[in-house]
């Protein structure tokens, strides 16, 4: 834990390490991360944009898919401009107020994912185990309570937190380890006792991460056994192979995340944080709308008949 060690201050600036050390990687690893990027906006662009336009993606898996896709999008835009920016220019500044909203979204993102991966679990689950009871169980007012509710919890979640760094006095190093403003290498450079804060990251931590992740596996073990009584081969693989996509990404997000911030790090192992990093905050964004949807029947149906609409249109 950090402690007073002398006159501390709020800076106006911090700057950002990131890889710009490795001169070496800058253009492949700008052209890397922004190929990235623009595959996450147009992709979660693309399934928002279908779920609001076609009647028969009205359903609770599209809907909550949807609300995973906006949150996508905030996700990787609050990281990924900034840090695209920093690699090619080489100018690492970052202002104090933004490095402070940059990580009170970034916690707010990253509860919401949580929270909204759990649920849409839940709805696979009851869909796939209990399909008798899955339009009792998932109706419109349920789904829109359990949406808001997950927005809801990260919003009251990560202000308090975000609150107590923007307090914080800095009278260590200005340099963060990172690619963008990370809560914990923020805390690295307080001068303050940072504990009450590290108690309230493992708290949170518990019950926004560890819990939701609990959910989200006992969800898929029950859809697993359930998908091993199918009869048939071709319905069994095809249930498996959606399902081991997902559970896949969920893994890549949760397990990522966790060990980041729940499992207590050495100073070696910063580079590796760093590329770590990368799979939770540019990757998974990215597959997200690939691997729930954009490779669904439903959808590729869909986006044909909203293009061949505005074609229709255009060529009028």
């Amino acid at each position: 834990m950090n402690s007073s060690t002398g006159n501390g201050h709020i800076p106006q600036s911090f700057n950002l390490l990131a890889f710009t050390g490795n001169g070496d990687l800058t253009f492949p690893l700008f052209f890397g991360i922004l190929l990235v990027y623009l595959v996450a906006l147009v992709g979660n662009g693309i399934l928002i944009t279908l779920v609001c336009l076609v009647p028969h993606l009205h359903t609770p898996m599209y809907m909550f898919l949807c609300n995973l896709s906006v949150q996508d999008i905030l996700y990787v835009s609050i990281i990924l401009p900034k840090f695209l920016a920093i690699t090619i220019s080489r100018n690492s500044s970052i202002s104090f107020q933004f490095c402070i909203t940059q990580d009170t979204l970034f916690i707010f993102c990253v509860e919401a994912e949580f929270l909204l991966l759990s649920i849409m679990s839940y709805d696979r689950y009851v869909a796939i185990c209990l399909p008798l009871r899955y339009f009792a169980t998932m109706n419109n007012r349920t789904c829109g309570l359990l949406a808001f509710t997950a927005w809801f919890i990260a919003v009251i979640n990560s202000l308090p937190l975000s609150l107590l760094i923007s307090n914080l006095s800095f009278c260590k190093s200005k340099e963060i380890n990172h690619l963008f403003c990370d809560l914990k290498a923020l805390l690295k450079l307080s001068c303050n006792d940072t504990t009450n804060i590290t108690n309230m990251i493992l708290i949170q931590g518990s019950f926004i991460g560890c819990l939701p992740f609990s959910l989200i596996l006992t969800s898929y073990a029950n859809i697993i056994f359930t998908i091993l009584r199918i009869r048939s081969s071709d319905g069994k693989m095809k249930a498996f192979s959606s399902c081991s996509s997902h559970l896949t990404v969920v893994l890549m997000f949760c397990g990522t995340c966790l060990g980041q911030y729940m499992i207590p790090k050495s100073e070696s192992s910063e580079e590796q944080d760093k590329v770590l990093s990368l799979l939770y905050v540019a990757i998974v964004p990215m597959l997200n709308p690939l691997v729930y949807s954009l490779r669904n029947k439903q959808v590729l149906t869909a986006f044909k008949k909203v293009f061949k609409k505005y074609l229709s249109r255009s060529s009028e």
